[in-house]
């Protein structure tokens, strides 16, 4: 059975567009630009047929058990960046992983961090060059450069299975370079630059139906030897409307040198 979500794709501007984020010093106010809620068609990679794979997709699914539950203050992060940093230098060959930042999303009006409603990835080019010079240094980012690194992100529920809201990748085979636009991210105390992407019925969805907390999607947002970053996006979805558990996930980003 193929199901439907509705998403939020970007639209073509004669201007840059922008996110303000925290805007106006507040913690979780955010100012969108203009967005085109979308009905898209999802393949479930729960099925064989439908798998994806990181060195073709730019996305990956796999069973990934922690010893953390609880991601509630900080006492927790040396375990997991452990788990996280094992899998990685298993799963994609990398000689080294940066672990620079954990995202906790809940799926509720008071929450501070909600799920991204829009089919984006998180750095452009120059944004991810800046982001390697922030995190590493002048001399040591020139010396990163010299080699190949990418940005990864896993992400995972937290506490139950997803049943609303999951999170959809595009194949990027199916994306046309124009289909990209520039985004500016406009903290108050910085700026960042992200790649929104504008809607096309070529596009190929997939997901991870009913994911729980043994699960995990890592997933391409940049790459300096060219693999595709995937574009990605919350479905507004609900897998069983029998279900009321409050959907909750946590994203890392990191920074792999292979």
């Amino acid at each position: 059975m193929t199901r439907t979500a509705t998403v939020n794709y970007h639209v073509h501007k004669p201007h840059r567009q922008a996110f303000e984020l925290d805007s106006g010093g507040v913690a979780g106010n955010l100012i969108s630009p203009e967005l085109a809620p979308t009905t898209v068609a999802l393949a479930d990679t729960r099925t064989k047929a439908k798998s994806v794979t990181f060195a073709s997709d730019a996305v990956e699914f796999t069973l990934l058990k922690s010893q953390v539950r609880d991601f509630t203050g900080d006492s927790w992060k040396q375990t997991y960046d452990a788990e996280l940093t094992g899998m990685l230098l298993d799963r994609l060959s990398a000689q080294e992983v940066v672990i620079f930042d954990h995202t906790v999303r809940v799926d509720d009006p008071g929450a501070t961090r909600k799920p991204a409603r829009n089919v984006h990835s998180d750095y452009s080019k120059d944004g991810a060059e800046q982001r390697l010079v922030d995190l590493l240094g002048v001399e040591t980012a020139a010396e990163w450069a010299q080699g190949h690194f990418a940005f990864v992100n896993v992400w995972r529920p937290v506490e139950h299975p997803i049943n609303s809201a999951p999170l959809g990748f595009v194949r990027p085979s199916s994306v046309d370079p124009s289909d990209w636009i520039l985004l500016d991210l406009i903290y108050p105390d910085r700026k960042g630059q992200i790649m929104g992407l504008v809607g096309n019925p070529d596009h190929e969805w997939v997901y991870l139906s009913k994911m729980t907390p043994d699960e995990v999607a890592f997933f391409n947002i940049y790459d300096s030897q060219g693999l595709p970053s995937v574009a990605h996006s919350a479905l507004d979805m609900i897998e069983d409307p029998n279900v009321t558990t409050i959907r909750k996930s946590i994203e890392s980003r990191t920074l792999v040198r292979y």
